[in-house]
């Protein structure tokens, strides 16, 4: 099997270290990609040193009513940010469930493929919008 390194390497989020070596834990390829997006949507653009464009208007989108346009702003918000700021994917579809929207979360799921592979992937992204309500929980890989 070809090194998948090709794909990117970075620090894992949130950074950790291993106790023996002291060395930063990285992720690389696949996982290395959906760090990076559960990163960007997480951001909120002016929120980067040095990168002030950078982010995702997810969470200028939390006191909105849910409704088709709210569901449509969140799918371009992310569309744009990703296409602006992770060239390793080809986006395919942005889909947000709303079915619990009333409990204060919506689960974004993303659907691409990576440009270098060609591989079709997916991945949960949940998105609280009440503070402090399981705001730990990684993205999930779709089954």
């Amino acid at each position: 099997m070809a090194d998948p390194s090709f794909l990117g390497r970075g620090w894992a989020f949130p950074p950790a270290f291993d106790n023996g070596t002291g060395e930063a834990r990285l992720v690389q390829a696949e996982e290395d990609i959906a760090e990076s997006l559960r990163i960007l949507m997480e951001t909120r653009p002016g929120e980067r040193i040095m990168h002030p464009n950078y982010g995702c208007r997810l969470h200028d989108l939390v006191f909105e009513p849910m409704n088709s346009e709210t569901e449509a702003e969140i799918e371009v918000a992310i569309s744009r940010a990703i296409l602006f700021f992770e060239p390793r994917i080809k986006l395919g579809a942005v889909t947000v469930d709303v079915r619990a929207a009333l409990e204060g979360h919506l689960a974004v799921t993303l659907n691409y493929t990576v440009v270098e592979t060609n591989e079709r992937h997916n991945m949960v992204f949940p998105f609280y919008l009440t503070e402090g309500t399981l705001v730990s929980q990684k993205p999930v890989p779709a089954a």
